[in-house]
This record gives C-alpha cells, structure tokens and sequence, in this order.
C-alpha cells in the first residue's frame, strides 16, 4: 500500500501498475475512517494486488484529476479497481466493505 501525492504519481501508477486498488480518503470524516480499517485489512490480507491511496485534504488537485480521468464522481471515502480498461468497480462511504473489495478484485484477477 502506498500514498500517493500528486498526478505524476498517479500517472506513474496508471502506466505500470494495473489493476491496481485506490482508496480517497478523508482523515476528518468518521465514515471514512471506518472505510480505511476495511481498506487496511484487506489490503493486508491481498498483499499481492498492488493498492494506494490519497489523504484528499492533501491532494484536492489529485483527487479531482482522477475524478475526470475515469469520469467516476468524486466521493470520499471511495475505492477504486482500475484495470486496463477503466476503472472497473468503484464504491463510497458504506459501500467501502472487505467484503465488496474481494469481489470487485477477485472477478478480475
């Protein structure tokens, strides 16, 4: 799991790494909290499935870049499953579940 910064990381990422897991995170937000301990955990227990995520108080100009990018609304929390061709799932706010990430990511790999 790495945090991610800026759009040239994300571009760095788009171009070598998919499919690849992001997680937009709020770190005011209790929903988003809740979000992160399930993004955490799974991503501890895939460890092989490449994961990243942004703080979006941080990287506002990132997070909308990637908005526009794969045409998916802006939300926070939100997780997205890019793969070659698009992003392929996406969830926000309790919808960021263990559960659904395993899905999401399973029926591509």
């Amino acid at each position: 799991m790495g945090k991610i910064e800026t759009i040239e990381q994300f571009e760095q990422i788009c171009s070598s790494y998919r499919p690849f897991l992001l997680m937009k995170h709020s770190l005011t937000c209790p929903i988003s909290h809740r979000a992160w301990v399930e993004f955490e955990r799974f991503t501890k227990d895939f460890p092989h499935i490449h994961a990243y995520y942004l703080y979006v108080q941080h990287s506002r100009p990132l997070s909308q870049h990637i908005a526009e990018m794969f045409q998916v609304k802006h939300e926070s929390p939100q997780v997205l499953w890019v793969t070659d061709k698009g992003v392929a799932w996406h969830a926000s706010h309790w919808n960021v579940t263990y559960d659904q990430m395993k899905k999401a990511t399973m029926s591509e790999s």
